[in-house]
């Protein structure tokens, strides 16, 4: 199972789904409107690849929070199959929580930590990741305006 836990640290106990419904109820009984963003990023240590996959609740016009997962693998591989993976990470968790997400109204959106200008390496997976995300279904942004994966999953690694 994977170990998901909130910005302060704390662990979130329940499977991701449960916490992510009883996370909604609670948001939406406090009168706030939510939308979900997912995202992943990735960082090269040696042989080994680091991951961190966001999950960010958006209040509109009252702020966020998230939850983060760790990952960890001993691979070496090029950088559009990294760029790959973390989009492959982020539809996962997405595809897992949209029948819930549809069911309770929330906006759902898979962020890419790829770049839409021909002048940056990672834009070598851009045409790949948008028709992997898009062909799911999901609401797709790429940078500048992939915050869960730039900002949030960037932070914590």
């Amino acid at each position: 199972m994977e170990k998901w836990r909130k910005l302060n640290g704390q662990i979130v106990d329940l499977p991701i789904k449960e916490a992510v419904r009883q996370t909604i109820l609670r948001e939406t009984e406090l009168g706030h409107r939510l939308k979900v963003c997912i995202g992943s990023d990735s960082q090269v240590r040696g042989s080994l690849v680091e991951f961190a996959t966001v999950i960010v609740f958006l209040r509109e016009k009252k702020g966020g929070f998230m939850y983060i997962n760790n990952s960890k693998m001993e691979k070496r591989m090029g950088l559009k199959e990294r760029m790959i993976l973390e989009v492959a990470k982020s539809v996962e968790i997405a595809y897992s929580l949209c029948d819930l997400l549809d069911e309770y109204h929330v906006e759902l959106e898979v962020h890419a930590d790829i770049n839409t200008d021909p002048s940056f390496q990672s834009n070598t997976a851009l045409k790949e990741a948008m028709g992997y995300i898009l062909s799911m279904g999901f609401v797709f942004k790429a940078k500048p305006d992939a915050f869960a994966s730039t900002s949030c999953a960037d932070k914590v690694i």
